[in-house]
Order: C-alpha cells, then structure tokens, then sequence
C-alpha cells in the first residue's frame, strides 16, 4: 500500500483521546509499515510493525535480528513490544513545530524502517531450525 501522508494527532494523557492535528507530512517509503502515530505532551511516539502476519519462529528470529542499533544512532528511542501478535516497536522522538524539518525526521524514519525491515526478512532466511 502506498502512503503520500502521515497525520500527526496529539493524544491526551489522561482520556487517551485524540485531542487535535498537529500536522500532516508527506511521506515515502516505509511509511506503510506505521500503524500508530501520536504525540503525548513530551515525545512522538510512533509504533511499526512487520506488515504482515509472521510464524512463530519468525517472531523470535525478528526480535533477535532486528537492528535496534541503526535508530539508537540517529538519537530515536526504540523499544520492542512484545504484547503484538506480530513484532511491534516503539519509536520515540521530540516533536519540532518547523513542518519541513518535521516532515524530514518522518520521512528518515521512514526511510529507517524499510531499510531494516528488508535486512531483517532476508536475514531471517533459511533460520527457522535455528529458532524452533
């Protein structure tokens, strides 16, 4: 599926609700593996996962393999979670009023994500003895 944009909603602490628009960016590849996007009052948190429905070795293999690393680096708090029916992170990062540079930081992460999401799937090939 192909994204052009990303909404950005600030969520209230308390009620959880969506509360207003803080932005829409343009975005490129990668953003289809997004499934949750909001600020909190502190951080961005934003919340990707695998796309599709992975077997229960792949699950294990992804959480292994995955290279937290690369988002460390950029200075982005990743976390993984684990209460998903498929391999879910947790992306956290300051929000920046300027809209272009706003829309930079997303479309890197983006751009993030699909890059260690095709590195983790083919890594995980031919490992499924490793991980049953």
């Amino acid at each position: 599926m192909d994204f052009s944009a990303l909404v950005l909603m600030e969520r209230d602490k308390e009620t959880k609700f969506l509360t207003k628009e803080l932005g829409s960016y343009q975005v490129s590849e990668g953003a289809e593996y997004i499934n949750k996007l909001f600020y909190d009052g502190e951080k961005i948190n934003l919340y990707f996962d695998t796309i599709k429905d992975v077997l229960e070795w792949e699950y294990s293999a992804i959480f292994d393999l995955f290279n937290m690393g690369s988002f460390i680096e950029k200075g982005l708090e990743i976390e993984e979670i684990e209460e998903e029916y498929n391999p879910t992170y947790l992306v956290k990062f300051s929000f920046n009023e300027e809209h272009e540079e706003m829309r930079e930081i997303l479309n890197d992460i983006c751009f993030l994500i699909k890059e260690e999401m095709d590195k983790v799937f083919e890594n995980i090939k031919g490992k499924e003895e490793d991980y049953k």
